[in-house]
């Protein structure tokens, strides 16, 4: 006998081997040919499916392993444009009683590669799904910017330490950017445009309501230890920014999500968008300069390290010549973060050369 239990978000309560799972029913007016369903059948790592039919529908119910589903959605894919009624729905569950049997032992060589190969994270529609909300440009998200830019600045300015990590948690910023590399990878123009135009909306709010906030300010900067720490950045910063980026990225693909709120603090775009601006408004632009390379060196380390992370989980376009479009993307950017990352290295290098000349 199986139990299922399906949540709205996953959450793993077995306790000896945890396995995430994926239920994903196919609704069409037509049954899959027999070909198609004997493939399904023999598929590895599904653990259950049923049929059910009446005379205008049919639904078919897969209950498989979290890395398989996106070859299972792969495999019904073509059914959609044969079929206009077809849809296929994912829902996470959390888990399955008994859960999968451990799979035996590879001992061939090639099937051991090819299995590789394989994409082992969530499915690309679900993640593309979850990724691309982070990019919707709409008044909640003005609204978020907003609010977290004001308890940044008053966490940065009175040297708050947990004011800001408040800020760096509901600042939506980091969303843009996960959405603008997996519509690198996934050469995905009008989620890439629409990624970039609010990263550069969420941003560019950010720094003017900063600006203003410094031109009022009549404290001394320089007594907050937070706000200095911004206004300066090493190799350390650097790695750092490229780690939380890919742990970002890996938490989204592997369908572990809630640790975006630690990434969330370590990436940190925020903080220094605010000291950007806040040292522009009070007239301290060698602190804005400085500001200002940790807040470059963040958004490429993140995007850059994102793509990475991506490529290396097998996450592409479905079709072929999609693939070669989506390479062709992805390589032009690597090579755009990479040659940015190179220039923030030369800055800093000369922002060293001439603080310790003069």
């Amino acid at each position: 006998m199986q139990i299922i239990v399906i949540y709205e978000e996953v959450r793993s309560i077995y306790k000896e081997k945890t396995v995430a799972f994926r239920l994903i029913n196919f609704y069409g007016s037509e049954p899959l040919s027999a070909d198609l369903e004997k493939n399904l059948s023999d598929m590895e790592g599904m653990k259950n499916w049923s049929i059910k039919k009446d005379h205008d529908n049919v639904q078919y119910s897969f209950l498989v392993d979290v890395k398989k589903a996106q070859i299972l959605t792969d495999k019904l894919q073509p059914v959609l444009g044969r079929d206009p009624k077809a849809q296929i729905v994912v829902i996470p569950v959390s888990s399955a009683i008994p859960s999968f049997d451990e799979e035996e032992a590879e001992t061939d060589d090639l099937k051991k590669k090819q299995e590789a190969k394989k994409p082992q994270t969530i499915s690309r529609e679900e993640l593309y799904v979850e990724v691309s909300q982070g990019a919707i440009l709409d008044r909640g998200f003005m609204l978020m910017v907003v609010l977290s830019t004001v308890v940044a600045a008053i966490g940065l300015l009175e040297s708050n330490v947990a004011v800001v990590i408040g800020a760096m948690v509901i600042a939506p910023l980091l969303g843009p950017n996960l959405a603008f590399a997996l519509a690198t990878v996934l050469a995905d123009d009008g989620l890439l445009k629409k990624a970039f135009k609010t990263n550069v909306v969420g941003l560019g709010l950010a720094i003017i309501l900063s600006i203003i906030l410094g031109m009022v300010w009549t404290g001394d900067l320089e007594i907050s230890q937070e706000f200095m720490a911004r206004t300066d950045i090493g190799i350390s910063g650097i790695i750092l920014a490229i780690a939380s980026g890919a742990a970002a990225v890996l938490s989204l693909v592997t369908g572990t999500s809630s640790a975006l709120v630690g990434v969330m603090v370590a990436v940190a775009l925020l903080p220094p968008a605010v000291v950007l601006g806040v040292s522009i408004g009070a007239g301290q632009f060698s602190y804005a300069f400085g500001a200002f390379l940790l807040l470059a060196a963040n958004i490429i380390s993140v995007n850059l390290s994102a793509i990475s992370v991506l490529i290396l989980k097998g996450v592409e376009p479905r079709k072929w010549q999609e693939k070669r479009e989506a390479k062709s993307l992805r390589d032009r950017y690597l090579m755009i973060w990479g040659i940015g990352l190179a220039l923030v290295f030369v800055l800093l290098t000369l922002k060293a050369y001439f603080h310790n000349s003069f």
